[in-house]
């Protein structure tokens, strides 16, 4: 494995880590108000599929680009430390298993801010 695989993965389980707390911070209700954002724009199937015990379907960057609004997405990437042009890969791959981790049981379980 190289430095920069290494690098990558301690950055992905920062986010999925840190994810949460983030979108708390950005969107007013958070992950649960991202979610619902989702499931109004079509992606119902994917974020079930995060919340229930089977495989996670994925979603892309363009999907959340579509969906997220140009200030969320700027106030996120602070928040993450990374450049604006990096956040919808970073998010498309962190998401769902961030919302898997999240949501043991089927439900979505994130601590209040």
């Amino acid at each position: 494995m190289s430095m920069l695989d290494s690098l990558g993965g301690s950055l992905g389980q920062m986010a999925l880590k840190a994810l949460p707390g983030i979108l708390q911070q950005v969107l007013p209700g958070g992950l649960n108000a991202l979610l619902d954002q989702l499931r109004r724009s079509g992606y119902e199937s994917q974020v079930n599929s995060w919340l229930g015990r089977g495989p996670n379907e994925p979603i892309t960057a363009d999907d959340l680009q579509k969906v997220l609004g140009n200030e969320q997405v700027r106030q996120m990437a602070q928040k993450l430390g990374i450049p604006v042009d990096q956040l919808f890969p970073t998010l498309a791959r962190t998401l769902p298993e961030a919302v898997d981790h999240h949501s043991p049981d089927g439900t979505l379980q994130v601590p209040k801010a």
